[in-house]
């Protein structure tokens, strides 16, 4: 009884120094989440104890991953606010554009209605004149309206990148948390499966 304890305290021991010295020789550079989890793969140790083997990953690495992980979602999440507020802002912006566009052209149909001289702000103006200034600020409201339009287009794309990328992390995520589910339940049934030998 105290032979095995004794043999299993060594094991022990000897798994969290093969740990500690892969953890001493780890690249302290920031990695990508696929490179992190092949990292704590080669650097999980297993042993055997009575026939059994086990999987050894340290628990400081996983919480370091998890970590990791998370703060990847928030700053996804965090740029896809950022570029939800500012999409909002453009869809503002181009309602505010389309609204003034329509005033002014309503205001240019009235105006070619009246007579030939037009009174602009306090100042008699001949209809030539005035028209050429309508449609130089129809033609600053329509170049406004075409970049509010672009920058809105670049902001959406934005976000279906971070969408995409944000769908990529989770599909990560989700197979490496099955691939980890599976090989416990095989060293679950493993440990059964030896237990129920050592009953016989």
């Amino acid at each position: 009884m105290k032979r095995s304890r004794t043999l299993t305290t060594l094991i022990l021991l000897l798994g969290i120094l093969v740990v500690s010295a892969q953890d001493a020789d780890a690249s302290k550079e920031d990695q990508s989440l696929v490179s992190q989890f092949q990292v704590l793969e080669k650097k999980s140790g297993n042993y055997s104890a009575n026939g059994i083997r086990y999987e050894v990953i340290r628990l400081v690495d996983l919480n370091k991953i998890k970590k990791n992980i998370f703060d990847s979602i928030n700053t996804a999440n965090s740029s896809i606010k950022q570029l939800s507020a500012t999409i909002e802002g453009n869809n503002s912006e181009i309602t505010g554009l389309n609204t003034k566009l329509q005033e002014t052209t309503s205001n240019l149909k009235k105006v070619t209605n009246e007579k030939d001289s037009v009174s602009f702000f306090g100042a008699l103006l001949s209809k030539g004149t005035y028209k050429a200034i309508v449609w130089g600020i129809i033609a600053i409201l329509t170049l406004l309206l075409f970049l509010f339009i672009y920058k809105f287009r670049n902001s959406n794309f934005l976000t279906q990148q971070a969408k995409t990328a944000l769908a990529d992390l989770e599909k990560e995520y989700e197979d490496h948390r099955r691939r980890a589910l599976e090989r416990e339940q095989k060293i679950s049934r493993r440990l059964q499966d030896e237990l129920n030998k050592q009953k016989k």
